[in-house]
């Protein structure tokens, strides 16, 4: 077959994979655009005068000013928006501690050893998942209560020390089911018991699922409104997404530009730790539960 001929042949084929590329790039830059707009919208309007806000329906600002941020930094007498950050970060901080924590232990028991009614606890942990976490407020609410832990950090923090995120359990127990057993009985055999064996053993081999655990948990404390919103009352104990919340008084005024500035100020902790992280919250991802 001549060349002239084959180059024929390839042409319509090599024309049309061209045109669905080309398709397909478009169809991924508009979802893009879609998604990222709300955001760039936020970053312009974090730099309008107040006037402008109201008047302009344009993401980027004709006239810019970052009086929005110092405005927002301290829009409340006695409290700074940076005791919220701090707020934030230790409870963040210690969920994803006790998350680690308590689900690694917890996972370790389902997946290596071996007891009476394994198979029904897993099971009823499971489906945990799929109960919504608003049935179980009324009653958590009425036990920290009796504690005495409302208005503190403790409701927050507590239960990830309990091993209550079903969701990470899983996932680890995934993940250490795919470790070959005959490495639990070589340490057996140099004289390792189960904490010895998990802990020197199957945890180092656990690492991606619990860098996958981590991100997700500090992502989802970090940006919970509502369970802080219910045990927190003070203001001087308030998180960043109830700080924000402040912008808006009760007569349904907000302050557009401040709560803007604040709002790209609370973003950049989760941007930062998501972008460090980027490439282990793959890998975690794809060599962990979460595979198909």
């Amino acid at each position: 077959m001549s060349d002239r001929a084959l180059t024929a042949a390839a042409g319509p084929r090599a024309g049309g994979g061209t045109y669905r590329a080309v398709l397909w790039h478009v169809v991924v830059i508009a979802i893009v655009l879609v998604v990222i707009y709300p955001v760039l919208w936020m970053l312009g309007t974090s730099f309008k005068p107040a006037t402008e806000i109201v008047t302009s329906n344009r993401p980027w600002p004709l006239h810019w000013t970052a009086g929005n941020f110092p405005d927002g930094w301290h829009a409340n007498p006695g409290v700074t928006f940076g005791r919220f950050f701090t707020n934030s970060l230790v409870i963040s901080a210690l969920a994803v501690v006790g998350t680690l924590l308590s689900c690694s232990l917890a996972a370790y028991a389902f997946s290596r050893l071996e007891f009476r009614g394994r198979s029904v606890m897993f099971a009823g942990m499971v489906v945990t998942i799929l109960l919504p976490y608003h049935v179980l407020i009324v009653p958590q609410y009425a036990i920290f209560k009796r504690f005495g832990w409302i208005n503190t950090d403790l409701p927050l923090v507590a239960p990830k020390f309990l091993a209550t995120e079903a969701f990470f359990i899983f996932l680890m127990v995934q993940f250490m089911r795919g470790i070959p057993k005959e490495i639990d009985e070589a340490a057996r055999l140099d004289g390792c018991g189960p904490y010895r064996t998990f802990l020197h053993v199957v945890l180092p081999l656990t690492r991606p699922a619990l860098i996958t655990s981590a991100i997700f948990s500090f992502i989802w404390t970090w940006n919970d409104f509502f369970t802080q919103l219910v045990y927190l009352n003070d203001t001087d104990k308030f998180t960043v997404p109830i700080g924000l919340s402040l912008f808006v008084d009760q007569t349904g005024m907000t302050s557009y530009g401040p709560m803007m500035a604040m709002s790209v100020l609370a973003l950049a902790p989760v941007f930062l730790f998501f972008l460090a992280f980027q490439r282990l919250l793959v890998d975690g991802a794809t060599s962990s539960g979460l595979k198909g």
